[in-house]
């Protein structure tokens, strides 16, 4: 090989790791995900207020739709319990 072949090749390999690095760019900047963060959100009904991980199989969950909250005993990927409590808008859920 001479000098010559040596410099295409290494034109070569930094032409193609310079496309890799532009579609990776156009990737990020026009993926679905974001896209969807450019749009305004919508306001959101659904909450999570708090998550308790009770063992491996089981998680505690209080979840808050619209003025309800919930209290969710999830286990083996399906809803063992549950549990509803009106709630006002100021309340954390943190009666005795």
């Amino acid at each position: 090989m001479d000098l010559v072949e040596v410099a295409r090749m290494i034109a070569a390999l930094v032409f193609v790791l310079g496309l890799i690095g532009l579609a990776y760019v156009a990737a990020r900047r026009w993926s679905p995900m974001a896209v969807m963060r450019v749009r305004p959100q919508a306001e959101r009904r659904l909450e999570v207020l708090e998550s308790l991980v009770l063992d491996p199989q089981r998680r505690l969950l209080v979840v808050r739709y619209a003025d309800t909250e919930q209290l969710l005993l999830l286990g083996e990927g399906r809803l063992l319990q549950s549990r509803a409590r009106r709630g006002e808008s100021g309340d954390t859920g943190a009666d005795a």
